[in-house]
């Protein structure tokens, strides 16, 4: 199973990621972590990357993808959908959208992670909680107008981790019920509400009151 992890910044992707591939495997199963290449790139280079270098940044990360085994699960720590939103945001350049959705599609999950998280700074890849919505944003647009079902992970610590787990639960049941083709197009909603953009509701509060640091 292929299970990509995207969302903007400071939402907790690594961490849930890294979490996901240790409870696979700390339960016999084979998991393997696709890191983000783009941490890489910056730390090595002290800087963020100019618009002519995004496009080789999300091949990367495609290819790490490609090189991972086909057994198990594999858990993608952002993905080129993400380059190719901020090849947009910063740089008004839509050209890495067509590639990015196109790998996008080969993941049997996308997990969106939630704006319900503190702000943390975290070097050169953080521009600053104002850009989080947009972000968020730009990948709902991307991936639903590309027809990509994707699932909504929210909550902190091991509640977000339980979410996630979840709707991996409810994949697996639904695969094993009705085979493959019957998850072309379902999308896990919480039992709260049935929304997969709750969170925009349920955290609106917080925005105005500012515990999101927005």
């Amino acid at each position: 199973m292929k299970i990509a992890i995207v969302g903007a910044e400071s939402t907790g992707k690594t961490v849930l990621a890294q979490q996901m591939t240790a409870h696979f495997q700390s339960r016999g199963h084979a998991a393997q972590l696709i890191s983000e290449f783009l941490r890489e790139w910056c730390d090595r280079e002290k800087r963020t990357p100019k618009a002519s270098e995004q496009a080789a940044i999300a091949r990367e990360q495609a290819h790490r993808v490609d090189l991972a085994r086909e057994t198990g699960h594999t858990i993608a720590d952002t993905t080129p959908l993400m380059t190719a939103v901020y090849s947009d945001l910063l740089f008004n350049d839509t050209s890495l959208y067509g590639f990015a959705l196109q790998h996008q599609r080969r993941y049997d999950l996308t997990m969106l992670t939630a704006l319900d998280l503190p702000w943390v700074a975290d070097g050169l890849q953080r521009d600053g909680p104002h850009v989080q919505p947009e972000v968020d944003r730009l990948l709902r647009l991307a991936l639903g107008r590309a027809g990509i079902n994707y699932h909504v992970v929210h909550g902190t610590g091991q509640q977000r981790l339980a979410c996630a787990l979840t709707i991996v639960e409810h994949f697996r049941q639904r695969l094993a019920d009705q085979g493959a083709g019957s998850c072309a197009d379902w999308s896990w909603h919480c039992a709260q509400c049935g929304n997969a953009q709750c969170e925009h509701r349920l955290f609106k509060d917080l925005v105005g009151a500012g515990s999101m640091r927005r």
